[in-house]
């Protein structure tokens, strides 16, 4: 009994070390995960870009004169030849005055050498004139008739100024602040500016990218790792600068093609509807171009990633069972999905819930099969409304 009794006690401090090892051993957290698959994903290549108006056009004044009224109102559209200002016409209507009486003037002059002509014509023939006077006559007709021509087309000139003191929209589009006032004396030698016209639907955005993205782009193109497909339109999407996601997307007008010395980058150009006028021309956005489709691309859930100043992380499960931390390079985020451009491969497990419990090399579990792949976007999720690239995720599910 007493042997027992030793054995049972030796045996005590060897249960409880076991039980505390039991107690100290980490739980394993369970997860969901996605086990990664290249496929098809979109090739968004992200630029800011600033909104201009189609056309422009500055109103200045055409004649010298003391502005009487502004005949619209600022920031309203107008349509082409709309009135915008009246400017003083007394002194060019007394102008046109003038040209008018001297153009009747030499059209009677005109009238009268005719029929000098007219009378000379079978006195010449009779011998009762000489030929000498006979042209004589004929050239001073001529001339009277250049000079009503001569003043005929100063009228019209003088005509064309005293319409200027009108001074009439030259394009439809959105009126601008007037640049001057009622009372204002403007030049026509100096072409005061009077008013701007914008024509704001639709719009382009303009923007460049560098030359090496350029030619990097090429290069996959030719290798067959960027597919552009059968539409040769190149669809673009902004975002404000707000987040919010513009709704109608544009399409690439422009593409220049030579690069500016001092920034070495290419200019390019896109054009987008705007019937409710939402794009203002100034305004930088951000410009997201679906430039094909990359073959073997590989997207994550927006929920696994984690942003950093770096560009972003994610956990995977290693073959020991435990979480790692995997640093990867981020593309864009489009249909709530991050592309990934390095940083995974085929068959790596992400985990995309519980996030917040789990720690590098701490066990993890499956709580369920895996329910996705890390794989391509559907091209038509591309254009929903979302959050800009590359905006911070929350790390929790």
């Amino acid at each position: 009994m007493i042997r027992l009794a030793l054995i049972a006690l030796a045996a005590l401090p060897l249960a409880a070390c076991s039980q505390s090892e039991e107690a100290l051993a980490p739980q394993a957290v369970p997860v969901r995960t996605v086990t990664v698959e290249p496929g098809a994903v979109p090739n968004i290549v992200e630029l800011p870009g600033r909104v201009e108006p189609v056309r422009t056009a500055e109103v200045r004044a055409r004649v010298t004169g003391i502005v009487q009224a502004r005949l619209y109102e600022e920031g309203t559209d107008v349509r082409e030849g709309q009135p915008l200002f009246r400017i003083d016409p007394r002194e060019l209507r007394a102008s046109y005055a003038q040209t008018e009486a001297s153009l009747q003037r030499a059209q009677a002059t005109a009238t009268n050498a005719r029929a000098v002509v007219e009378r000379y014509r079978p006195l010449v023939a009779e011998n009762a004139i000489s030929r000498q006077e006979y042209d004589a006559a004929q050239a001073a007709a001529r001339e009277a008739e250049a000079n009503v021509a001569q003043i005929r087309a100063q009228l019209e000139a003088a005509s064309l100024q005293l319409g200027y003191t009108t001074v009439r929209a030259p394009i439809s589009g959105r009126a601008g602040r007037a640049q001057v006032t009622q009372g204002a004396l403007v030049s026509q030698g100096e072409g005061t500016l009077l008013m701007r016209i914008e024509q704001i639907s639709p719009v382009y955005v303009s923007f460049s990218q560098s030359v090496g993205e350029v030619l990097e782009i090429r290069r996959a193109i030719e290798s067959g790792a960027i597919d552009l497909g059968e539409d040769e339109r190149v669809e673009v999407r902004l975002v404000h600068q707000d987040g919010v996601e513009y709704p109608v997307p544009g399409y690439i007008d422009f593409l220049d093609f030579s690069v500016d010395e001092e920034t070495g980058t290419v200019d390019l150009r896109a054009e987008f509807p705007n019937p409710s006028g939402l794009l203002i021309p100034g305004e930088f956005v951000r410009a997201r171009i679906y430039a094909g489709q990359i073959a073997q691309g590989i997207t994550v859930p927006q929920r696994a990633v984690t942003v950093n100043e770096d560009g972003g992380s994610v956990f995977v499960i290693g073959a020991d069972g435990t979480a790692a931390l995997r640093p990867v390079q981020l593309g864009a985020l489009t249909g709530g999905r991050w592309v990934v451009e390095s940083g995974l491969q085929r068959g790596d497990v992400v985990i995309t819930s519980n996030l917040q419990k789990v720690r590098p090399g701490a066990p993890v579990t499956r709580a369920d099969p895996p329910t996705g792949r890390a794989s391509a976007t559907p091209r038509a999720a591309a254009p929903t409304a979302q959050a800009p690239a590359r905006a911070p995720a929350s790390g929790a599910e």
